[in-house]
């Protein structure tokens, strides 16, 4: 189900992250702010419940659910949104739906990596994680130029 998303990953590469977030009605400076961005994903499970924690120097975001189950989240930009997640093939698949929109977030294994596409509309954003390895402290700069793709 989730066990080979478990652990902590680092983002190294994203596309299309700021045509996405312009999408979903972001600011252009929290825009900016977030293609700057090289956030941590956490991943665990307790039980039934899964917790993402998603950590940057600019933002925090946590979420915990049971696959299935449609809870309430409130975005970094501030929207709530209704989400539910779903397990398929090894992935997590995240619907948002707020104010007559949707977002779909794709978490998955790709050659040793975790690729996550987030869809709104026609857009699509995809970042690339590397798994920290599980004896790593060290956080290292959360801030790198950004790609023009990004």
């Amino acid at each position: 189900m989730v066990d080979q998303l478990q652990g902590s990953w680092k983002s190294v590469s994203c596309e299309n992250f700021e045509e996405y977030v312009k999408e979903l009605g972001i600011g252009r400076v929290s825009r900016k702010l977030g293609c700057l961005a090289k956030p941590t994903v956490t991943i665990s499970a307790n039980g039934d419940v899964i917790t993402i924690k998603t950590k940057s120097i600019f933002k925090h975001h946590e979420i915990s659910f049971k696959l299935g189950e449609e809870f309430e989240e409130t975005r970094p930009g501030g929207h709530k949104t209704k989400s539910t997640v779903t397990s398929d093939n090894g992935s997590l698949m995240q619907v948002q739906d707020w104010d007559g929109k949707e977002t779909t977030i794709t978490r998955k294994l790709v050659d040793g990596k975790m690729v996550v596409e987030s869809a709104v509309n026609n857009v699509i954003c995809t970042r690339t994680y590397q798994r920290v390895p599980t004896n790593s402290t060290s956080n290292s700069s959360a801030l790198s130029k950004c790609d023009p793709n990004c």
